[in-house]
């Protein structure tokens, strides 16, 4: 498996950027400036690539070499454009089934969640740049290759990617307990996105307002907790049997 490393310095960072290379976050130091600096920044906000902004303390903890106040984290995966990727399974005479990802931090989870995903035939895995667990060695042992093989499309606003879906025409689905409809009343044959929310607090108001249906997953009894990536593999496996025409 590909090893994540570090990218030391302005240029370094700048060329590898540029290149397409794939980078999960950059730390660049308090009060740091010059035209290299300004250029790693729009290249970060063009790219979807989180920055935050560290103390000296923090990149001198992390390398030795001189990193003229810049460091960034190489990823393991390639993220993708939302809209590229739409426009490539379409064109590939797919309906598109995607999953969106909001607020999950366990990388075990999302291993498991992409894994499923891909098995069931969902073409990409929408994630934010910021309050998602990161995809790092532990995430891509869990999906056990999924992670290298699904599309992935990082975004700087989840609200931004429900308008983009929308316009698409992809529907998007996320799950409330109360909801009257249930999991297998959703039109999953059709264009749509799943959305998957923390296990404690569920999706965010704003995105389950801008949802075109929300639904439950029936259980027995009075025991209303499941883990995500198990809802998520309920939800999933629906979608295929829809897909396949077995739904009933």
């Amino acid at each position: 498996m590909k090893q994540s490393s570090l990218i030391i310095g302005r240029q370094p960072l700048v060329e590898a950027i540029r290149s397409g290379r794939a980078i999960d976050k950059i730390l660049l130091q308090r009060n740091t400036a010059g035209e290299a600096i300004v250029e790693i920044r729009q290249l970060a906000r063009e790219n979807n690539i989180p920055v935050q902004v560290v103390p000296v303390e923090k990149l001198n903890s992390l390398t030795r070499a001189n990193h003229q106040g810049v460091l960034a984290f190489a990823g393991l995966v390639q993220y993708l454009d939302l809209q590229q990727v739409i426009d490539h399974v379409v064109a590939q005479g797919q309906t598109p089934l995607f999953v969106m990802l909001d607020g999950v931090t366990d990388v075990r989870n999302i291993g498991a969640i992409a894994r499923t995903a891909l098995c069931c035939g969902a073409q990409a895995l929408i994630i934010p740049d910021k309050g998602t667990g990161a995809l790092n060695e532990e995430a891509m042992k869990s999906s056990a290759g999924a992670l290298e093989r699904i599309n992935i499309c990082r975004v700087n606003s989840l609200l931004k990617a429900v308008d983009s879906l929308h316009l698409n025409g992809i529907q998007v689905f996320t799950s409330e307990m109360k909801a009257t409809k249930k999991v297998f009343d959703l039109p999953l044959s059709e264009p749509c996105c799943i959305v998957m929310g923390s296990e404690d607090k569920g999706v965010q108001p704003y995105i389950h307002k801008a949802a075109d249906l929300h639904f439950s997953i029936p259980m027995a009894g009075d025991f209303d907790s499941l883990n995500v990536s198990v809802a998520a593999g309920i939800i999933l496996y629906e979608a295929i049997k829809h897909r396949l025409g077995t739904s009933q």
